[in-house]
């Protein structure tokens, strides 16, 4: 399987992409393209000691950054390394792209170089997230801040087969964002959403408030990208703070660092639980060919993980398995 990764994507680029990338091609069996300035990439390689062994470099000269409009990837950054690495994607040259750069260039790429899958009314940002229970997957994260019930509709239907295929849940319970569980509760277009998703084909069970979604009462959670976002931003800042405060307890004074001692298995099990890098990234559901969108700090560990991802959404036919439920 080959894997092409954008090189120069995100805040840790390009030496932890290069770190993931190789631990990935040594673990996961699968070759790399990477994708970028092919001397910056090998001096950086070298600098670090790191083997390139099981990779390639395809020339990508320029950089697309995080002030850049997201169209520009389009027509003046065509050049870059993420621009290069959809276009190769798109002309087959890989099975599945990776990067860890702008959100908003990716989406735009992804749709308009690779394509959406035909009957897909818009791409969504599908992230994986913890919950007490187990992962969910919540989607859309921040592509679309305007949704209509379509989109909502078909939101629920990709979550639903990515839980199934990727992460094996029987039947995934698919809930919808909203202001309470009520059947008549939020605006026209949660309401005409849950009219349209309660007749799917999908295990719809109806609508969710945000204070449950972390106690795991659904296994994908719908929402328009603006919700999304704003809900997945409050996630992991709560998140952080929890981490931090219960760090600061366990360092007050020695009794309480002894007592860390004794609960240390337990913090550790929690950190991972709680830890984005675990899942990798995002899959931008919808577009005819694999896309994952990595986290814009991931350091090598949540790179190598955004690659196993990458190859499990191709090794499951997940785009083939939307293709044919989408009723077109």
């Amino acid at each position: 399987m080959r894997i092409i990764v954008d090189a120069f994507g995100g805040d840790n680029a390009p030496l932890e992409i290069i770190k993931g990338c190789a631990e990935a091609a040594d673990e996961l069996n699968v070759k790399i393209i990477l994708v970028g300035s092919k001397e910056k990439i090998e001096k950086c390689a070298g600098e670090n000691f790191i083997s390139l062994e099981n990779m390639e470099i395809k020339d990508a000269p320029d950089i697309m950054i995080m002030t850049d409009h997201p169209r520009e990837i389009l027509k003046e950054k065509s050049n870059t390394s993420m621009a290069v690495g959809l276009k190769s994607l798109a002309e087959g040259e890989g099975d599945a792209f990776v990067s860890a750069g702008s959100t908003g260039a990716a989406v735009i790429g992804a749709s308009f170089i690779v394509k959406r899958i035909k009957g897909i009314k818009r791409p969504a940002i599908a992230t994986v997230l913890p919950s007490n229970s187990g992962p969910f997957m919540m989607l859309d994260s921040g592509a679309n801040a305007d949704c209509t019930a379509e989109y909502l509709y078909q939101f629920g239907l990709m979550g639903s087969i990515y839980m199934n295929r990727i992460m094996g849940v029987e039947s995934p319970r698919v809930a919808l964002a909203n202001i309470g569980t009520e059947d008549t509760k939020g605006d026209k277009l949660r309401i005409e959403a849950f009219e349209k998703m309660k007749e799917a084909s999908y295990n719809f069970i109806g609508n969710i408030e945000a204070r449950d979604i972390p106690l795991g009462c659904a296994d994908v959670v719908v929402a328009d990208g603006f919700t999304g976002n704003v809900i997945l931003k409050m996630y992991e800042g709560v998140a952080g703070l929890l981490m931090h405060n219960i760090k600061m307890i366990f360092k007050k004074n020695k009794l309480t660092m002894l007592s860390a001692l004794m609960v240390k298995g337990g913090l550790k099990d929690l950190k991972k639980r709680m830890d984005y890098s675990e899942f990798g990234g995002a899959p931008l559901m919808g577009i005819s060919a694999p896309v994952i969108k990595a986290h814009g700090s991931s350091n090598a560990k949540a790179i190598k993980n955004a690659i196993r991802q990458a190859t499990d959404y191709v090794e499951k036919n997940v785009i083939n398995a939307i293709a044919e439920n989408i009723g077109v």
